[in-house]
């Protein structure tokens, strides 16, 4: 082999070997937090702008991508300005960064709330308004027989004949004489058959109830 065919292969060699050195992607880690106060920021994107793929920071703001030496970087979190970071050629195998991001003032429209409820005018007029359905009328239909007691009013009883001024000796007569004594007894007989019977009528007729307390007339 001579001089110069050895020299050009010596050199293809290298030129093979920063090729394949370029091509290598570096692996990408560290931590993103807000520039004031230095917190980590959970839940920030960090993605790669070339291939859009991307991952997120866990709760102490930590991440780790890997990324080829021509991509650029691209970190966002809500509320915060986004941050891009060129890799610049970089033939690292491993990087570390600490990148913190800075906060977005940014001031939003003003927000008027409007509830989709109907005011309560609108509603007690619309309940004012709706027309109710007349009952349904059947042909033929009879109305109940009023109710009547069980027992009748007792309005046969005699009674006393009433003493007038103008007639003192029909109550002297009536006051003093055996007639008059035995009527007054037999008024009194006959009353007490009488409750006798509607006691033992009410007491038949609430056997059927379990509220017993009595039918008054």
């Amino acid at each position: 082999m001579s001089r110069g065919v050895g020299l050009l292969l010596v050199v293809w060699l290298l030129a093979c070997s920063g090729v394949h050195a370029q091509a290598l992607p570096t692996q990408v880690s560290g931590s993103v937090s807000e520039a004031k106060t230095r917190l980590p920021i959970p839940g920030a994107t960090v993605q790669v702008v070339r291939t859009k793929r991307g991952v997120v920071t866990s709760t102490t703001g930590d991440f780790s991508i890997e990324a080829m030496p021509t991509d650029t970087i691209l970190f966002r979190a809500l509320g915060y300005k986004s941050q891009r970071m060129p890799m610049g050629g970089i033939g690292l195998s491993q990087l570390v960064v600490r990148i913190q991001l800075v906060r977005d003032s940014v001031r939003l429209g003003e927000v008027q709330v409007i509830s989709d409820r109907p005011d309560r005018a609108i509603i007690n007029r619309a309940l004012r308004n709706i027309k109710r359905p007349a009952p349904p009328v059947v042909s033929g239909a009879k109305r109940p027989p009023k109710p009547k007691p069980l027992f009748a009013v007792d309005s046969t009883a005699p009674k006393k004949p009433v003493p007038t001024i103008a007639s003192p000796v029909s109550l002297l007569y009536d006051q003093f004489s055996r007639e008059g004594k035995q009527r007054r007894k037999m008024e009194e007989i006959e009353a007490e058959q009488r409750a006798e019977k509607l006691r033992k009528a009410r007491a038949e007729y609430n056997k059927a109830f379990l509220d017993n307390r009595g039918y008054t007339p």
